[in-house]
């Protein structure tokens, strides 16, 4: 079973790649991040199903990119001590230092420009998620009908996950393919649960063996 799902995976993995050659530049869209110390990583769950402890920072990032790989990173040092300085800890609360890049004017929809990357200190209960502490900081929030996070502050207005060609270093709306991240993302999230299922699958047979 183990090498059937090494095997899986490395498909997985090689398809996302060719996958994502065969398409356009990227897709304009929110990535989500967690920060460790100076170092920003790749969320391996999204914001809804996120949840973050008392201290951790997490960042969001208006970008054009391919996947995962190339993500643009939140941009600014900022930490949770310099972002949540004026916010005291609450009995029964838990306070996420948040993030916000909106990008730059290369990858905005055309006709809209970013505003400034911003910080903020979300104080939510202890059990709420990142997209919790999202809304309670940064309204209006937007989602597509597949839960894909399209806006952050009313930041884009229109479009949600398209997919772009870059002319002379700015970004360009082509045609939509299915109205969400790449393919590569795709892929990516099929590991994750090709993971899960395996890690599932052999904690029952530990326990019936």
């Amino acid at each position: 079973m183990t090498r059937r799902l090494s095997a899986l995976l490395v498909l997985i993995l090689v398809w996302t790649g060719t996958a994502g050659q065969a398409h356009a530049t990227g897709y304009r869209y929110w990535s989500f991040w967690d920060r460790t110390g100076n170092t920003w990583t790749y969320a391996t769950q999204g914001p809804s199903l996120a949840r973050p402890s008392d201290g951790d920072v997490q960042g969001f990032r208006f970008a054009v990119s391919e996947d995962s790989a190339d993500a643009s990173k939140p941009r600014g040092t900022a930490d949770f001590t310099s972002i949540c300085a004026k916010t005291p800890p609450a009995d029964g609360k838990k306070r996420v230092a948040l993030v916000i890049d909106f990008g730059t004017p290369a990858d905005a929809p055309e006709g809209e420009t970013p505003p400034r990357p911003r910080t903020a200190c979300a104080v939510i209960s202890p059990d709420a998620s990142s997209a919790e502490a999202l809304a309670g900081v940064a309204k209006p929030l937007r989602y597509d009908t597949n839960a894909l996070l399209c806006a952050i502050a009313g930041y884009p207005e229109t479009g949600c996950g398209e997919q772009v060609t870059k002319e002379n270093g700015t970004a360009r709306a082509g045609k939509k393919d299915g109205g969400g991240p790449s393919v590569g993302l795709l892929a990516g999230a099929a590991v994750v649960a090709v993971l899960g299922t395996a890690a599932v699958w052999q904690t029952r047979r530990r326990r019936h063996g």
